[in-house]
């Protein structure tokens, strides 16, 4: 992450203006915060269903070369229970399946999230100009 600092013209600048921070600047700021580290919290979460799809798809791959009679264990909370090969693969779908909506789920909180930071970085910015920094 690449921050960036004020030249020393802004900065006087930014002295000159001397703004006033109002109760609801600071609720908006708090808010802008909060909102910031849901979606760094919700960036990873993301990335993690991600990866654990790819998984998922990789292990269902591999277990379509197996032999259909043949018991693939399987791991079913904290121990691992033999299955016949298909039933493996139907799992496995199910599991992906869930995966997809939880996927999807979180892409459309992240929106939401960006959204209202958007708000808030108009309103802000709007306010204070370049003595204050949202950037993330």
């Amino acid at each position: 992450m690449q921050r960036r600092m004020l030249t020393k013209d802004e900065e006087a600048s930014a002295k000159n203006e001397d703004l006033e921070v109002r109760r609801e600047d600071q609720e908006k700021i708090n808010r802008f915060s909060s909102l910031h580290q849901k979606e760094e919290m919700i960036e990873e979460e993301l990335r993690t269903k991600i990866k654990e799809k790819e998984d998922l798809e990789e292990i269902s791959g591999e277990l379509e070369l197996v032999d259909e009679e043949d018991k693939v264990p399987y791991k079913i909370g904290d121990c691992f229970v033999s299955l016949p090969q298909p039933q493996v693969l139907e799992l496995l779908a199910s599991s992906t399946e869930t995966i997809d909506s939880e996927v999807e789920g979180l892409k459309s909180k992240l929106e939401g999230i960006q959204e209202e930071m958007g708000e808030l970085k108009k309103s802000l910015y709007g306010r204070f100009g370049r003595s204050i920094n949202l950037e993330t």
